[in-house]
């Protein structure tokens, strides 16, 4: 197994109480093409920074190759960066950009004077040593015959190539790439993905790369590390990643996926659109699951012969295969195949066992800390709702003022109290009307499960986040107010809970 050259344990970054990077731990392998891949504002430029030592960790450990470098600056680490914007020197040409860093850098040389004593000086780089770098880091990057030519006279690819040229001329352990191909076009990032990952095999250094585009670290990696919110989400292999998503946001980020909810009717048995399947994941017997599959891996038959059968509703010619929507009771299936189908045609659909995962649904319900305000309702998320009180001491109630009173006749003032709030998935609204529910924030996530699409909406001062069901199609980033009716507010006592543990 290839050493260990970078790895964090336990890093958290903070700006205030701003947490964008939460504990996060993974190790890079010597000789390894790495990609951070997820949406933007989920950390993994902030994660970059970080080892190339332009961020400072709020907590935890970098590692180089075992030695702690959390604090050690920019200049004195064995990295590279290449950036979106190529930071390029419009003012000097391509020779000269390239060379820029070898001129300003000072290598030790061993001397012996007459006596046999040796010593040694920190020296320039001489012209011709200059030059031989500069030539080979052109040949790399397929630039020969560039050296003379302006910044400004050079493509996007051409100007990505030289950045890169600038950055590998000095021969660092770790090149560290955010978002490198972000400003060329479609064609040109493509032909880039491949020339990149052929100057990694020829340079044989380790490669630390950025993106939010999952094509390309299908394309490129070694190992993806998927995040989400300031949190890795997997790690794995390009295939390993995309046949085995660890949860429902890595197969929606991932590649296309039909998702579902499930259960689990018995032994490596899954219910999910009506319908019973064979799986390879096995769960306990009644388990709620998560249901993903890919649309290749839906087969269209005769409508006899499916495990499913359906009518189409939409046919998209997408250049290699045609994506065909087919609606399957309430349910809408997404289907991958080279073959055509009419809008209106019946047809059935067969799922190979080993085609349908099985995971475990990261929320099954919403979970706050709360404080009961003296007019009995309940503050929590930056909002306050009405709930009913009395469900914090059975058989009480509540007299003409506001006080609670047990089923033993005690009154009670609950101002302050501190409760646990539960919410369920399906007990929550949302309204384009800021005042019409208890709180307000702004949907960060949206994922189509079949039915429904699953959403979650953080609210902006202390980023609580609701997740819940509905059958409204909403936008990401719109701004909403959160309703919840009082009869579905659950409240538990703090000290009550506390008891228990």
């Amino acid at each position: 197994m290839a050493e260990k050259i970078i790895e964090l344990k336990n890093v958290t970054k903070a700006y205030g109480d701003n947490v964008v990077i939460e504990d996060v731990s993974f190790y890079v392998k010597k000789g390894e093409f790495i990609t951070f891949l997820g949406p933007s504002g989920c950390g993994k430029t902030t994660t970059l920074r970080m080892i190339a030592g332009f961020d400072l960790p709020t907590s935890g450990k970098i590692l180089l190759n075992g030695q702690d470098i959390s604090l050690l600056p920019p200049n004195k680490r064995p990295v590279n960066t290449v950036f979106q914007r190529y930071a390029l020197f419009p003012h000097l040409n391509v020779f000269e950009n390239i060379a820029f860093g070898l001129r300003c850098k000072r290598v030790e040389n061993t001397y012996e004077n007459d006596k046999g004593d040796r010593y040694t000086k920190k020296e320039k780089l001489s012209k011709k040593e200059i030059s031989e770098k500069v030539k080979k880091a052109l040949e790399i990057v397929d630039l020969e015959g560039f050296e003379k030519r302006s910044i400004s006279t050079l493509s996007g690819g051409q100007q990505q190539r030289v950045a890169i040229a600038r950055a590998i001329v000095n021969e660092p352990e770790i090149l560290l790439l955010d978002e490198p191909l972000g400003a060329l076009d479609l064609k040109m990032r493509k032909e880039m993905q491949i020339e990149l990952k052929e100057m990694h095999r020829r340079l044989g250094i380790t490669f630390i790369y950025v993106t939010h585009d999952q094509e390309e670290a299908l394309t490129m990696s070694d190992t993806i590390v998927v995040m989400s919110d300031g949190v890795v989400q997997q790690i794995g292999t390009p295939k390993g990643i995309y046949d085995e998503p660890a949860n429902t946001f890595v197969a929606d980020f991932i590649g296309e996926s039909n998702i579902f909810g499930g259960t689990v009717v018995g032994e490596r048995k899954v219910k999910f659109c009506g319908k019973t399947f064979d799986c390879v994941d096995d769960f306990e017997k009644n388990e709620i699951v998560d249901v993903v599959v890919r649309p290749e891996d839906i087969h269209m038959c005769a409508p006899e012969e499916g495990q499913l059968k359906g009518k189409v509703i939409s046919v998209v010619f997408k250049g290699i295969h045609y994506e065909i929507t087919a609606t399957v009771g309430k349910y809408e299936v997404v289907i991958q195949s080279t073959e055509k189908r009419q809008e209106g045609e019946v047809i059935g659909m067969k799922i190979p066992a080993e085609e349908i995962h099985l995971m475990k649904p990261k929320y099954t319900k919403n979970v706050f800390d709360g404080v009961i305000t003296k007019h009995n309702t309940v503050e929590f998320a930056d909002g306050e709702f009405e709930c009913d009180v009395t469900q914090l001491y059975p058989g009480s109630h509540v007299d003409e003022e506001e006080y609670l009173i047990t089923a033993e006749g005690e009154k009670i003032d609950l101002t302050g109290t501190e409760v646990t709030v539960e919410v369920g998935l399906d007990d929550i609204t949302i309204s384009d009307d800021a005042e019409a529910g208890g709180t307000t924030g702004h949907i960060i996530s949206i994922i189509y499960k079949g039915d429904h699409y699953r959403l979650i909406v953080r609210t902006d001062e202390s980023e609580e986040d609701f997740v819940f069901s509905t059958g409204d199609l909403w936008n990401e980033n719109d701004f909403v107010s959160v309703i919840i009716p009082k009869e579905k507010i659950k409240l538990t006592l703090k000290h009550t809970e506390e008891k228990k543990k």
